[in-house]
């Protein structure tokens, strides 16, 4: 699916300018359904919902990229985004098809971690393995979709070196193909454990695709945003060892001209519940305003970064 189709696909939510105190109503994107990013969405809104009672939070299904493209292009007023591809999005790269405007950095949340999953008889072991096997990845234009490239392309290959390329938005859907047999490689960028790897390692065997630092080196070619996380041990079913992939950094991007006070409001209120977000997706724990307020290379948003400043993060 192309960028362009990605962002009609948010909806004709409607053109906005600075909003009032006393918004009635503001669109929120998140992510593919079965991902973290839905229910992540769903705890934020109810938190905004009561530390802004007048707001009504519009929360629908979304992707980092296509989050971006819609609020640069008035669609959407708040989504997640990816930092390495938030970064690009401002600064014209591909795959956007012109540089973002109006958006700015909420908060930083937590690491993602790029997972490239495959059936444990598979015979694939290297990144090179690929070759001539059928995978399963996020829509063209997704965050995790364009790591997909670069981790192929770092391996001379691309999606014709495979046997099929399917691209799906539902992680749920993707399970499902590899359940049945008709997927041999399924790719993803979340937190960890996965709900969808760890469905997938109830019904059949799975094992993890690590890098190592010459991998990460070529990718840090490719985007200087990206880094090394490491997976624990024991975190799926028979994942005996530790195992590194690629890594960056999920925030919350926020249209720059979305009104200072809700901006103020809803970081206040992260930070004052970091324990109902951790409940969500535990690599919350422990989150500070100072983690929160991390440079990024997006401008922070003026209702942020005021409350930063009180909070002495920056």
């Amino acid at each position: 699916m192309k960028l362009k189709a990605l962002a009609l696909a948010v909806g004709a939510i409607g053109a906005f300018g600075a909003l009032p105190a006393a918004a009635q109503q503001v669109t929120m994107m998140t992510g593919p359904q079965g991902g973290v990013w839905v229910p992540l969405g769903g705890a934020l809104k109810g938190m905004w919902e009561k530390a802004v009672p007048t707001l009504r939070m519009n929360v629908q299904p979304g992707a980092g990229i296509a989050n971006v493209v819609a609020i640069s292009t008035n669609k959407a007023h708040l989504g997640f985004g990816n930092t390495i591809t938030t970064v690009d999005g401002i600064a014209g790269r591909p795959p956007y098809k012109e540089k973002a405007k109006n958006v700015c950095n909420l908060a930083n949340l937590y690491p993602q971690y790029f997972q490239v999953v495959v059936a444990a008889n598979s015979g694939i072991n290297t990144f090179a393995d690929l070759k001539g096997k059928s995978m399963v990845a996020q829509p063209r234009g997704n965050t995790a979709e364009i790591v997909t490239q670069h981790i192929l392309k770092i391996a001379g290959l691309d999606y014709k070196s495979l046997s099929k390329a399917n691209f799906i938005a539902s992680y749920t859907d993707a399970v499902s193909m590899m359940k049945d047999g008709n997927a041999q490689v399924f790719t993803l960028g979340t937190t960890v454990p996965a709900s969808a790897v760890m469905d997938l390692a109830s019904a059949r065997d799975i094992k993890l695709l690590g890098i190592d630092n010459k991998i990460l080196a070529d990718m840090r070619k490719i985007n200087p945003g990206y880094s090394k996380v490491t997976i624990p041990a024991n975190t799926y079913p028979k994942q005996a060892q530790p195992v590194d992939v690629i890594g960056y950094a999920t925030h919350v991007v926020a249209a720059c001209d979305l009104h200072e006070d809700i901006a103020y409001k809803m970081v206040k209120a992260m930070a004052e519940n970091v324990a109902d977000m951790a409940a969500v997706t535990k690599a919350m724990t422990g989150l500070t305003p100072k983690a929160m307020a991390a440079d990024v290379g997006v401008r922070t948003h003026p209702g942020a970064l005021k409350f930063y400043r009180e909070q002495k993060a920056i």
